[in-house]
């Protein structure tokens, strides 16, 4: 036995012990997504054992609706905090049990830790890694959104040691040394399959895919509308990957031979990214892979970064679009939905990036159902957006809005013009109704 398994061995521990090295007002970020740690969140609820008061939980995109999560007896115990909502925490968000983060990707954690440093709290970092090399390094795996970060600034460091879990490269090795305390797993790493696409998908796809130029630098989401892009994308010629997260899709595009990452201009070779989630292929191909590259998002989804690709083309989606250009991306009416994630600032470096273009992809209209059963159809382009909206992406800084009916470039238009850009892409049965609210309110 090395050093470092010594070293390693000695901070094993159970759950309750693990979670036993949490003090008052300790501020817990956990990783993202399929980064994060059940087997620790699963018994967070300890915390009401251990006699600890005033934590807070910093949660980013969970994919389980934890128990914590919902319990009114972890008031004074722990509040939580959410920088991109899910199901579960938009139904804990009806209960007063969580409460969002006004927020961008970039300086959130930095706005974070100036916060937690004037309270005088702790941070910890609660994340999943993959098992320890011969060198004493853990990989952090599918989450580097601000894991690296956090531990850079001193923060304690609790991890669940998981062999399921791939070994990645970039901002994502953490030393033995630097871990406070870990606990072993043998879990499933999430699975998400790629979502089927309608049609209507693959219209908006292939227009989207019209604009993108051979010898681009490509930014998707994931979804139905970002896998009909990528679809459509695979005829095109030396894209390179610089994005938030590394998808299916992306692997399909890599091995088609559409992406050779040879053209971006920043970190030729190598497909970037801060995050990962998807099937046990995409987990398969990332898995000792040095050619993707993890950064944080402090990093990846910095504008001046973004703008330092070649045609660096973003496409993100939006809840609505008002005739001003206003993009509602993470809130429904006042209801928060979602987060700003990484929207607003590849939006601004697509455009900071030579021959670079920002896009908004989405459906015309949505359809609700009343409690009779009586369905209604609802354009998604509107006059104004729903009261309480939050902006997610500003007139100022809207460039191309894309639905299954065409393609609006608003980049550098009057607003007498963008409304005109904008009716001609909404739903036939809605352009009548907004060139009269256009009229009516003088949005000219």
């Amino acid at each position: 036995m090395n050093k470092y398994q010594e070293m390693y061995e000695q901070k094993k521990m159970s759950v309750e012990q693990l979670l036993g090295l949490i003090q008052d007002r300790d501020w817990m970020f956990t990783a993202q997504a399929a980064g994060e740690p059940r087997a620790i969140m699963d018994q967070l609820q300890y915390l009401k054992k251990t006699g600890v008061k005033d934590t807070i939980l910093n949660t980013c995109l969970p994919l389980k609706y934890y128990d914590v999560m919902k319990d009114p007896e972890m008031e004074g115990i722990m509040s939580h905090n959410g920088w991109f909502f899910s199901a579960g925490l938009r139904d804990a968000h009806t209960r007063k049990l969580v409460s969002p983060v006004p927020q961008s990707s970039t300086s959130v954690l930095r706005k974070a830790l100036d916060r937690a440093a004037y309270e005088k709290r702790r941070p910890v970092v609660l994340a999943t890694v993959a098992p320890m090399d011969e060198h004493g390094y853990l990989s952090l795996s599918v989450s580097a959104i601000y894991e690296r970060d956090l531990i850079n600034q001193g923060a304690l460091v609790l991890l669940e040691v998981n062999p399921n879990y791939p070994r990645t490269f970039g901002d994502t090795q953490v030393h033995i040394s630097e871990v406070a305390g870990l606990i072993e797993s043998d879990r499933p790493i999430p699975i998400s399959p790629l979502a089927p696409y309608t049609d209507v998908d693959k219209k908006i796809g292939e227009y989207v895919a019209s604009l993108v130029e051979d010898g681009s630098t490509i930014q998707l989401g994931v979804g139905n509308i970002p896998n009909a892009v990528a679809n459509e994308l695979k005829i095109k010629k030396h894209l390179g990957i610089h994005t938030e997260m590394f998808t299916e899709t992306m692997v399909d595009l890599i091995e088609c031979g559409a992406v050779d990452n040879s053209q971006k201009g920043l970190l030729n070779g190598y497909s970037v990214c801060s995050f990962t989630m998807g099937s046990q292929k995409l987990y398969d191909y990332i898995n000792g892979n040095p050619s993707v590259l993890f950064k944080s998002c402090t990093f990846t989804n910095d504008p001046y970064t973004i703008g330092k690709n070649n045609k660096f083309v973003s496409v993100n989606a939006s809840l609505e679009v008002d005739l001003y250009g206003q993009c509602a991306s993470e809130t429904v009416g006042h209801l928060p939905w979602s987060g700003t994630g990484g929207q607003s600032e590849t939006v601004q470096g697509a455009q900071m990036s030579p021959g670079g273009k920002s896009i908004i992809a989405m459906h015309s209209t949505f359809t609700t159902t009343d409690e009779n059963g009586k369905k209604t159809l609802h354009s998604k382009i509107v006059p104004f957006l729903a009261q309480g909206a939050v902006v997610t992406t500003s007139r100022n800084d809207v460039d191309y809005v894309v639905t299954e009916y065409g393609v609006a470039w608003l980049r550098g238009l009057n607003l007498r013009r963008r409304v005109e850009e904008l009716i001609k892409i909404a739903h036939p049965d809605f352009r009548e109704w907004l060139r009269d609210e256009a009229e009516k309110n003088h949005i000219w």
